[in-house]
Parts: structure tokens; sequence; C-alpha cells
């Protein structure tokens, strides 16, 4: 069953410029991962320094093996430096199948 994952960000002004080629070191490394289908990034309007990335996967399992992903690992561990916190994920899937 599909999922999406949610990623809520936080990215102050000052650390767009080097956060910007992270983020897309990340899309490109997870549009080769087995499982992925599709990604994008939404700027929130009355907030303009937050950010949610909505990420579809085939199953969580495929999620599942791209976050622990050594070469992923090492991204978001610069990505949270630079955040000065840890990511959160959050995972949804269709509907009120169990």
């Amino acid at each position: 069953m599909a999922v999406k994952i949610l990623i809520k960000r936080k990215i102050m002004a000052d650390k767009a410029k080097e956060m910007i080629p992270l983020f897309r070191q990340m899309r490109a490394l997870a549009t080769n991962q087995p499982g992925y289908i599709s990604g994008e990034t939404l700027k929130r309007l009355d907030s303009p320094d937050e950010f949610l990335i909505i990420s579809t996967w085939h199953s969580s399992k495929d999620w599942n093996n791209f976050l622990q992903s050594p070469e992923r690992n090492e991204i978001v561990k610069k990505i949270d430096s630079l955040l000065g916190g840890e990511t959160v994920y959050e995972i949804y899937h269709y509907g009120f199948s169990e």
C-alpha cells in the first residue's frame, strides 16, 4: 500500500543557501531508490520560513529502506546540524484500511 511521508522544517533565511544543495542531493538520492513514487516541497504562505516536504512511496518498507540508508543519513546529519534539531517524519497511508 502506498504511503506518504510528511516532513516539516523551519528554515531561517540565513541558512537557506546552505540547505538548498542538501535538499537537491536528498531528492536526487530518493528518486533513485526502489519504491519511490514522487516528492514535492511546499512553502507556507503565512510563514515563509516553514516548509512541508511530501514524499510518496510504494510501501512503508520502501520508505524505511531509504530512511536507513547510509547515504541518506549522511545528508540528514548535515541538514539537522544546520536546523539545530532532529528531523521529524510522519507516515500516512490512504483511506481507513488497516
